[in-house]
């Protein structure tokens, strides 16, 4: 041993070349955001449904040329074949292009009113979550109030009042699918707020306002867009939902919901080419973002106890 001091032992440093906690053995830290992991099949999988439908909705029509606004009755009812892959409609319009018109609508109206929603209750539970007291009790009184009315109620009477057309559409699904997000993020925002950071801001002089989108709102993203996933699955039954009343879409645009409600009154006659295929995409949409909200909640979940 020479004279001189030993010199202080180093921090064991991760695989991203970053000093780690003592005790921690080398190697890359864990991830909690959704971003830093790895895609798994099942969040592979969905997503790759997601985007093979909506190619096949938006991309679809560039290729394939179909006749969706002229009725021609002789060749109503006709079954897949040469010239008409899927058939026809009862007014002898081509089903494989009412697919892909009508794929255009529910995706756009879905994710518009999914995210919509997500906006609306994502701020409307940070401010309760942040502000807390009287205001809090009382905005989500008003929440609970929502939530005891059935959602398909509301949705019928919205409609009743209002011109069904897709931003019509798009407002009323997401004014009666908000509530459930609101609850969820002010949960959040109830433990954000004891963070120092938060604190720190009024120290500071900020705003209320700017404590809740700047800081909050950011730290519950992860939280937010697995909830806006399933935001937007529930658009799409619900506006499948309305479409099958007859509150939808108005005419000549069609979802997916029209053409099941319109094929369903041949579904004794054996039509099943005018009600499998838009009810199988509806499916598949549904499931697809249903199955990406479980991923990416385990994902968090995951990542979370890594932490």
């Amino acid at each position: 041993m020479t004279g001189r001091h030993a010199a202080p032992a180093r921090p064991p440093r991760t695989g991203r070349g970053r000093p780690g906690p003592a005790g921690r053995p080398p190697g890359p830290r864990p991830a909690g955001r959704l971003a830093r992991r790895a895609l798994d099949p099942a969040t592979a999988g969905s997503v790759a449904v997601i985007a093979a439908l909506a190619l096949f909705s938006f991309a679809g029509p560039l290729v394939y040329h179909a006749n969706l606004t002229r009725v021609d009755l002789l060749l109503a009812n006709r079954p897949p074949g040469p010239g008409h892959p899927l058939g026809t409609s009862s007014y002898g319009l081509d089903v494989l292009g009412q697919l892909m018109a009508g794929g255009q609508l529910s995706f756009e109206v879905g994710i518009a009113a999914g995210i919509l929603a997500g906006l609306i209750g994502t701020l409307w539970g940070a401010l309760a979550g942040y502000l807390g007291g009287a205001v809090d009790a009382a905005m989500m009184r008003i929440v609970d109030a929502g939530i005891a009315v059935p959602t398909l109620v509301l949705l019928l009477l919205l409609t009743a009042v209002y011109t069904p057309g897709p931003g019509t559409l798009v407002l009323v699904i997401a004014v009666t699918s908000w509530l459930g997000t609101a609850r969820l993020v002010r949960g959040a925002a109830l433990t954000l707020r004891t963070r120092e950071y938060v604190q720190a801001v009024g120290l500071m002089g900020g705003g209320r306002l700017r404590a809740v989108v700047r800081h909050i709102v950011p730290n519950a993203a992860d939280l937010i867009t697995v909830n806006v996933s399933f935001q937007i699955a529930d658009a799409v039954v619900l506006l499948a939902t309305l479409s099958y009343l007859g509150l939808g879409i108005q005419p000549p645009a069609a979802d997916w919901g029209d053409m099941v409600a319109g094929g369903i009154q041949n579904i004794y006659n054996g039509y099943w080419w005018q009600i499998y295929p838009a009810g199988l995409a509806i499916i598949a949409v549904v499931v697809a973002f249903n199955v990406l909200g479980d991923a990416l909640a385990d994902r968090l979940d995951r990542g979370g106890r890594a932490r």
